[in-house]
């Protein structure tokens, strides 16, 4: 238990959690995500569950007290996760770092009927939010992603998901080999007739460490070239606005303010959050000092560091023009764009190149004391920080 007679040493710097489970029924050809096989690692898993604890434990001694912001499972496959051990883990977050009000607890999931089944007793273990990797509605689509279920089992989940669970949200992978604007279309109307608030579209990459990867590279994946990504990106602008939804971020749409994820906000802002778990980064202000970490990758490897005092594979004091071009990288993805006071810990102006010429070619703009990507800059977004900060 924290002691009640400490007074908080950061008022109002909240803090999220981060819960990498890097567990997975299979490794899909798109994943560079820090995961490995579920095969029955019974013993493996309660030690890292125990692990995950501990090194909460150690970094709350090292924040010293702070409000719970957020707390999101991810991973891997955080649906694989025994709820009791999500219970543990959120019962201990809530004692380390008591929250000051209602706390959004996020868990990604996948649509299978065997995980669908746990979805009652994760929501009593104190998960509000459930994050769903449909991925797609189409089963030719879903086995040229690797995917583990059907359409019709994903349907299935959806439905006991909204029984369980009041906030759910969707991701969908587009910009698949031979998809047309008219069937990505139909597939988002499909989507949002299952009910969800929230929707993460994410345009197919091929990573050069994935199975995806290596076969572009061999000549036998060929992904849709750029002016067909575009035009799929415009149809799910197009849809999702027609349907309600804004997008408050570059991946993430939402229907209405209270639909957004508190998580993702809270990290997009520029606020500490704790990695926890195999591989899991963190970003914490640690002696007045923003302070990014990387905690070991392999299992053993955490755990071991975690038992040693020393859980994180590496460590980035930042200073300020390290701390100022990270915040206005994460800010610009968002529709409440950067504040414009972080151009000058970088040696940039709003009214002197590149940043004025970017706003002059309509990329960007200025909102009061906020720096904004437009909507001709968001799809580029990549180009125009390049332009930015080179």
């Amino acid at each position: 238990m924290t002691d009640s007679s400490e007074t908080w040493a950061n008022p109002g710097s909240d803090v999220g959690l981060y819960v990498h489970w890097p567990y997975c029924s299979r490794i899909c050809p798109y994943c560079d995500f820090n995961v490995v096989r579920d095969r029955g690692r019974v013993e493996e898993q309660a030690g890292l569950v125990e692990a995950i604890l501990a090194d909460m434990r150690a970094q709350r001694a090292l924040t010293g007290p702070r409000r719970l912001a957020s707390i999101f499972f991810g991973g891997g496959t955080p649906s694989l996760m025994a709820p009791e051990a999500a219970a543990r883990i959120i019962a201990q977050a809530r004692d380390l770092f008591p929250p000051a009000g209602a706390t959004e607890i996020s868990l990604e999931a996948n649509p299978t009927d065997a995980e669908a089944a746990r979805f009652a007793a994760l929501a009593g273990a104190g998960v509000n939010r459930l994050s769903m990797g449909v991925q797609a509605l189409d089963d030719a689509a879903l086995r040229f992603l690797g995917r583990d279920h059907s359409a019709a089992e994903a349907r299935r989940a959806v439905a006991l998901a909204g029984r369980a669970f009041s906030r759910l949200s969707v991701d969908l992978i587009y910009a698949r080999p031979d998809q047309t604007p008219a069937d990505w279309a139909a597939e988002l109307g499909a989507a949002l007739d299952m009910g969800f608030e929230h929707v993460s579209p994410y345009q197919l990459t091929l990573e050069p460490t994935t199975a995806f990867g290596r076969a572009l590279a061999r000549g036998t994946l060929t992904p849709p070239d750029e002016d067909q990504a575009a035009a799929l990106y415009e149809t799910t602008q197009t849809v999702l606005e027609a349907a309600g939804f804004d997008a408050y971020e570059v991946s993430n749409h939402a229907r209405g303010v209270s639909a957004r994820s508190a998580h993702n906000l809270h990290v997009w802002r520029g606020g500490d959050y704790l990695g926890l778990g195999p591989g899991a980064h963190g970003r914490l202000t640690l002696d007045g000092t923003r302070t990014a970490t990387v905690a070991h990758r392999r299992i053993a490897d955490y755990d071991a560091g975690v038992e040693a005092g020393s859980p994180w594979m590496e460590t980035e004091r930042l200073d300020a023009a390290g701390a100022a071009e990270e915040r206005l990288l994460l800010g610009l993805r968002t529709v409440e764009g950067a504040p414009v006071g972080l151009l000058a810990d970088l040696g940039l102006s709003a009214e002197a190149a590149p940043t004025a010429d970017l706003i002059a070619d309509g990329f960007l703009r200025l909102s009061g004391d906020r720096l904004v990507a437009t909507p001709r800059g968001r799809p580029v977004l990549d180009g125009v920080l390049k332009a930015l900060l080179t």
